[in-house]
Formats: C-alpha cells, structure tokens, sequence
C-alpha cells in the first residue's frame, strides 16, 4: 500500500472520524495528486467539516493512515506540517489590536527565527498574498472591524503566506458576494495549476461542479463516497444526496428549480432558444400550469421547461417535425385561454410555432412576453 501511496501528494486509507471516540464517518478513502482539487459536497450536518478538522489535525481521527507526501501525516511536528499545510476553517479568529496586515502575517511565522522575525523577503510575500485577493487596502484596518467577506478574503491571504504545498479550506465562499466567489475560484485553480493540492468544502453545489477534480459525497447516514467529477456529477445522484423532493436540480447546467405548479393548465408557451426560460419561471411563481412547445430536445428551454411545465412537446434534435407533434400542438393552442409567444424567431424547422401563434391571434389567445419573462401587450384578436 505504501508504494501505491507514494504516487500521490495525500493518500487516506480507511480514516475514521467522530466525537467521544463515537465514528460519524467511516472507510474514508482517497488520493489526490499534486494540482488536484477535492470538493467535499453534502447536506449540512452530515460531517464535511468534521473531516477537514480530522485531515487538519484538529480533530484526532479513530482509526485509519493518511500519508502527506510519503509522511505519516498524524505523526509530523506542527512546525513542518505548517511549511506542507495552509488551514482556512470556518471558526473567525478573533485578535486583539492587530491590523489586517499583521494577520497576514501569522502566515510567514513557520518561516521564522525563534524570535519571529519578519525578513524583508517575508514582507513581499505577504503584500503579493494581500495583492492576489484583492486585499491590500485593507493592511492597516482592524480585522475585527472587517465584514465577513472582507475577514475571509484576509485570512485566505494569511494562507496563501505559508506556501503550502496542500490548502485545506471549510466553506471559503460562505461570506464572499458572487465577484469575489468567482475571483477565489479563478484563485484556487491557477494555485492547481502551480501544483498547489487542495480539499475544500462547498454548499453551492452549483460551484462544486465548476472546480472539482474529484468529489467527495458525504451523507446524512453516514455513507461516503469518492469519484471524478465527471462520475458523481448527474441529476440522480446529486437529488438523492441532498433529499432534494420539492424541485428538480440539473446538474449539467447547475440548474435548481422550484417545485412545478400543480393543476389543470389553460397556458401554452411557444419558446425556444433560451427565450422562454424566464417565462416558465415567472408562470412558476404565480402558481400557473403551463404546457411548453414545440422544442427541440438540444434546445435551452428544455431543461428548465421539462422540470416547470405540465408537459413538453419536443422534437428530437435536427429532426424534422413528425405531424403527429404538429397536430398535438395545434389541438392544445385550440384548447388554451392564452397562448404566449416568447418572441423567438421561428424558421422552416419550426414553423408549426409560427401557425400556433397565428391560430391563437385568430382566437384572441395571444400574448407576447419578453425575455424577462413579463407582459409586453395585452390579448391581441
């Protein structure tokens, strides 16, 4: 095993994890390469965070081996685990009369002579950490005065000041607004691609997708399980993990929608090219069945109108249109009270929805909608 395990900057084999000498968590098993990402997902509570603090030492785990670069992981001395690991968990520090800058600073104490003093080199690594999240006008604030954001992008920074060859972080985006989660996704994987190894845990599933190599799915009953992204990533997987009941997730887009409207549908919506997702979503939260049509099935309406409407009428893709959809959508535009037009450009493939639209002006069924999903005129006849 251990020559298996020297192919990989972190191996963990069988590593068990709980409170009170009480497993949460068993059979933990993975390896992570240099320049790999570990994302841990999983429902609050199911125990993310109790593995980062087992992995971090915070925690003593019950049984199992974790090796970090061919060492004995549990048996380093903090001193030289700090120079390999950078730790960002979700407890906030609080420390008296120190600017943001000297916080920074705590980075660089493992590089340090006993007397903790800064070298001029140690000052340019901690403005270039301060620099890279965006944080260097505020070196000299009080860091208990910061916002939760602004703290986390600080102590990211302390962080970044260890250089380490492994960043272990527990939610790191909970406090940032969307600029700086993007920017400290952009961060974590150039830091990869230097070769930097790095586990982290995420709630916005949405995220996860978008920076993991590898994914550990963590589960209220105690199950873990450890695959590619690619592997763990599906709409089935991902709703059973997070008991997702009163909506649908779509994993390919990171998609969450809400539960669809219940009852009998009186509205017809002719979309397409991504026109009528804003549509489906405002009939949603009126409460309104719809049916939605005539799509294609590589079209962007589609995932969100399969997972709103009460039904769909969709062609396979680059096909042309079979005369028994043509019929169904004509004898459901007949049946409609309103019939919305998304303002999609309709061609040759689709010109059943230009005879749709011009059935329901005859009828006085026709409303025109915008991309923004609200009413743009008032029944035409």
């Amino acid at each position: 095993m251990k020559r298996e395990m020297d192919e990989f900057y972190i191996s963990v084999e069988g590593l068990s994890t709980g409170y009170r000498k009480e497993p949460l968590l068993s059979g933990i098993s993975f390896s992570l390469k240099k320049g790999e990402i570990l994302v841990l997902i999983g429902p609050n509570g199911a125990g993310k965070s109790t593995v980062l603090k087992t992995i971090t030492r915070q925690l003593s785990a019950l049984s199992g081996v974790c090796l970090l670069d061919g060492t004995e992981l549990f048996k380093m001395r903090g001193r030289e685990l700090s120079k390999k690991m950078a730790v960002v968990l979700t407890e906030r520090i609080r420390p008296e009369l120190m600017t943001c800058r000297d916080v920074v600073a705590m980075g660089r104490y493992p590089y340090t002579n006993h007397l903790g003093l800064l070298s001029s080199e140690d000052e340019e690594i901690i403005t270039a950490a301060l620099l890279k999240m965006n944080a260097k006008e505020l070196s000299n604030r009080d860091f208990n005065e910061l916002s939760d954001g602004q703290k986390q992008r600080i102590l990211l920074a302390r962080a970044l000041c260890q250089k380490p060859d492994l960043l272990v972080l527990d939610e790191p985006t909970s406090f940032l607004d969307i600029r700086y989660k993007v920017e400290l996704l952009n961060q974590l994987r150039e830091m990869a691609a230097d070769g930097m190894t790095i586990i982290l845990s995420l709630h916005e599933i949405e995220l996860a997708c978008k920076l993991a190599d590898k994914l550990m799915c963590i589960r209220k009953d105690g199950t873990v399980f450890v695959g590619d992204a690619e592997e763990v990533w599906n709409d089935e997987d991902v709703s059973s993990l997070f008991s997702i009941t009163g909506g649908t997730y779509h994993a390919l887009l990171g998609n969450v929608e809400l539960e669809r409207p219940v009852g009998e549908a009186k509205t017809l919506v002719v979309g397409g090219c991504g026109s009528g997702i804003s549509v489906y979503r405002a009939l949603q939260r009126r409460k309104t069945p719809f049916y939605a049509g005539l799509l294609f099935e590589n079209d962007l309406d589609v995932p969100v109108a399969k997972a709103l409407a009460k039904e769909v009428i969709c062609e396979e893709a680059f096909h042309a249109v079979t005369l028994q959809k043509e019929e169904q959508m004509l004898s459901l535009a007949a049946q409609m009270e309103r019939v919305i037009d998304c303002g999609c450009k309709h061609g040759a493939q689709d010109e059943i929805n230009v005879r749709v639209l011009e059935l329901a002006k005859e009828l006085g069924t026709y409303e025109a909608w915008n991309s923004a999903g609200k009413q743009e005129n008032v029944k035409a006849r």
